[in-house]
């Protein structure tokens, strides 16, 4: 069964849409927890990322509920990948540069980052971190300064934040004035939104 087309439903379709970074992206890496998960969607939907990579190789994708944040999974595509090399020529194909967080010494501050620039960001297990076979996918690390105690952020939280980040950049550059889509693919993909 199809959802009614009206004017307003629409309006929102195509204003959301014309907001979406189709050259931003997140790679969940075996991330197991549903609220965390859940979350991160909610975060992209919110900061206009359009798709999810998940990469899935130690522990099941989690269940997710059908209510509260899961639910921003409706609007935000995923894609999964078996091994990195598949993740990897993905990522390259969409001509994205790549950074895994890290708490390493190598890793560049947050604010270091272009984010205006086609941009892939793989999150890491809640316990473990960036499984090590992703790492010689990323063309950098990246890291969020804290001033505290404790180390590292909730993998849902840190993803808010970088998009934040990011967002701030993309908005300050202009990226978010005119669709990032062509036009015809703009209009299949409002198209598609309207029959969900």
């Amino acid at each position: 069964m199809t959802r009614p087309r009206t004017a307003e439903r629409e309006a929102k379709i195509r204003k959301v849409l014309a907001y979406r970074q189709n050259d931003l992206a997140l790679v969940l890496a075996n991330i197991h927890d549903p609220h965390n998960v859940s979350a991160i969607y909610r975060s992209c939907d919110a900061f206009g990322v359009p798709l999810v990579h998940l990469y899935y190789t130690r522990t099941a994708f989690p269940h997710l509920g059908e209510k509260s944040s899961a639910s921003a999974r409706k609007w935000v595509a995923s894609k999964r990948h078996a091994d990195a090399a598949s993740l990897k020529a993905d990522l390259e194909a969409a001509g994205m540069q790549i950074y895994a967080t890290s708490c390493s010494p190598k890793a560049k501050p947050l604010g270091a980052i272009d984010f205006t620039l086609p941009t892939a960001v793989i999150m890491g297990n809640e316990h473990s971190g960036v499984d090590p076979e992703l790492l010689p996918l990323a063309h950098g690390e990246v890291y969020i300064p804290m001033y505290g105690m404790i180390q590292s952020f909730n993998v849902s939280v840190a993803a808010a934040l970088i998009l934040g980040e990011a967002s701030r950049q993309r908005a300050e550059a202009g990226l978010y004035d005119a669709p990032r889509y062509a036009p015809e693919e703009l209009e299949a993909l409002i198209n598609e939104w309207l029959a969900r």
